[in-house]
């Protein structure tokens, strides 16, 4: 039947990484493809995950202050155009509106490919004295970006995240929330999503169109390339001036404020099957799996099987938990929960019933154990906590293991070429380099991180005195 082939038909990750990352995102029904190309139909099993990452993260944000608001969708050219390098950096990827129904605009509107003309404009009018400072803000929403390549979750023309832009008093202010969400992101992706991160700078190159400095988190992928999951940009008062967003200080002169902004997306989703996945499908952290445990009944048609998979569905009701009653054989229900990365499955029959026990499956090792019905609850719970301390684990020692140090330019195209993942080397602060390096290798700097070491005196490039070390990679 069809539904059976298309559960087993997963291209293997090392014969075709990129065939294996689609086959999973469509197989497991995380999205669909939409008639608009390059858009996404995030599906219910997708736009789950999505809600949980929401959740927590809007958790996180509001216990740092963060309140959240919401901008329009549209942006006026002329309000676009008032930060040049901000309309430079975005202009390629603009999708413009030039029609109300059947009459043309007297103005263009940008369809937001970020918000920061909205929210600088809404501070300028917003913003009149030093007790109006800090304003905190944060919005939920969907943006534009017409990109020529597109990928589920990694890359589409529309996606979903969240944007947060804040104004503060002082530079020190702004340079400490810019920092502290950074670390927001990072605690999140560790402790949450079990994806461990490089905390850094971004270089000039590649920081945020109009930034004074642009921080990041990067991540690896199962295939070695890094994958951007979360930025945090201190615009300093660039924005303010070029949209006159000014207070009155303590003193009653007028000072210009100091902005930041911070954000993530739905390419999150792309990173948990990357980081995670293998070849059954999906594998989801336990704290971010819609479904925790899936309670599989064995010969359900058997008196008192179902009746016992209810009773342990409610014993279980502090997670996140189902029973799969459907009619289709439990072959075909154990591959499916695996195709939709269900951390724990609970395997329950009429023999394990007189027996007084159930079955225990984990999703990422395999692992089956055989408890004690009265056990239940509390193996459940040290099996997902395990599943998701683990997961971290193995996530980290991937990184580490593709974490390649080079001295010299021959040592640094030698890794890139032959050694998936990323490259710890000296650069002397240079874009010339930077630049000969992308073009001869592909590999681009993914940051500066905070954990500073010394490998060498010289850029790996050009054996000039260095000035940071970088982690360097191919990335998405």
């Amino acid at each position: 039947m069809a539904k059976d082939k298309k559960v087993e038909a997963i291209t293997s990750m090392d014969v075709d990484f990129a065939q294996w990352y689609t086959d999973v995102v469509i197989k497991s029904e995380l999205v669909d493809y939409s008639s608009v190309k390059g858009c996404m139909i995030i599906k219910p099993a997708g736009y789950a995950i999505w809600e949980n990452i929401q959740s927590e993260l809007d958790r996180r944000f509001k216990e740092t202050g963060v309140q959240n608001v919401y901008m329009p969708m549209f942006i006026p050219e002329s309000l676009l155009e008032r930060e040049k390098d901000h309309v430079e950096g975005f202009a390629p990827e603009v999708a413009w509106v030039t029609h109300g129904g059947l009459n043309p605009l007297q103005e263009r509107l940008c369809v937001r490919p970020t918000s920061e003309t909205l929210f600088c404009d809404f501070y300028a009018n917003d913003v009149e004295s030093y007790r109006d400072l800090p304003k905190v803000y944060n919005q939920w929403c969907s943006v534009v970006r017409w990109e020529k390549e597109t990928r589920p979750f990694l890359r589409s023309r529309e996606f979903l995240w969240q944007e947060g832009h804040t104004a503060h008093a002082t530079a020190e202010e702004a340079e400490e929330r810019t920092q502290q969400m950074l670390n927001v992101y990072a605690d999140f992706c560790e402790e949450y999503l079990a994806m461990p991160v490089v905390r850094g700078r971004k270089t000039d190159k590649e920081k945020f169109a109009g930034a004074e400095a642009t921080y990041t988190i990067e991540a690896l992928m199962h295939d070695g390339k890094a994958l951007q999951s979360g930025t945090s940009h201190n615009f300093g008062d660039g924005f303010a001036k070029a949209f006159n967003i000014q207070y009155t200080d303590k003193e009653n002169k007028l000072q210009y404020v100091h902005q930041t902004s911070w954000g993530m997306t739905t390419r999150l989703i792309g990173a948990i099957i990357m980081v995670h996945g293998d070849d059954n499908g999906l594998v989801l952290p336990p704290k971010v799996a819609p479904t925790q445990v899936m309670i599989v009944p064995i010969m359900q048609k058997k008196e008192g099987v179902l009746e016992k998979a209810a009773e342990l569905k409610e014993r279980l009701s502090n997670f996140r938990v189902k029973v799969d009653d459907s009619d289709k054989s439990p072959g075909w229900k154990f591959a499916e929960c695996e195709m939709r990365g269900i951390p724990v499955r609970v395997e329950i029959g009429p023999k394990d019933i007189e027996a007084n026990q159930a079955v225990l499956v984990r999703r990422d090792t395999g692992e089956k154990i055989s408890i004690a019905l009265d056990d239940l609850e509390e193996k459940v719970a040290e099996l997902l906590e395990n599943m998701q301390r683990e997961m971290l684990e193995r996530a980290r020692e991937h990184r580490d293991a593709h974490t390649s140090i080079a001295i010299n330019y021959e040592e640094f195209k030698d890794a890139i070429a032959n050694k998936p993942g990323f490259v710890k080397a000296m650069w002397c602060g240079n874009q010339e380099c930077e630049d000969k390096i992308k073009e001869e290798t592909t590999a681009t700097s993914r940051c500066m991180p905070f954990n500073q070491e010394k490998l060498s005196d010289t850029c790996v490039c050009c054996g000039k005195p260095a000035k940071s070390m970088v982690y360097w990679g191919k990335a998405y």
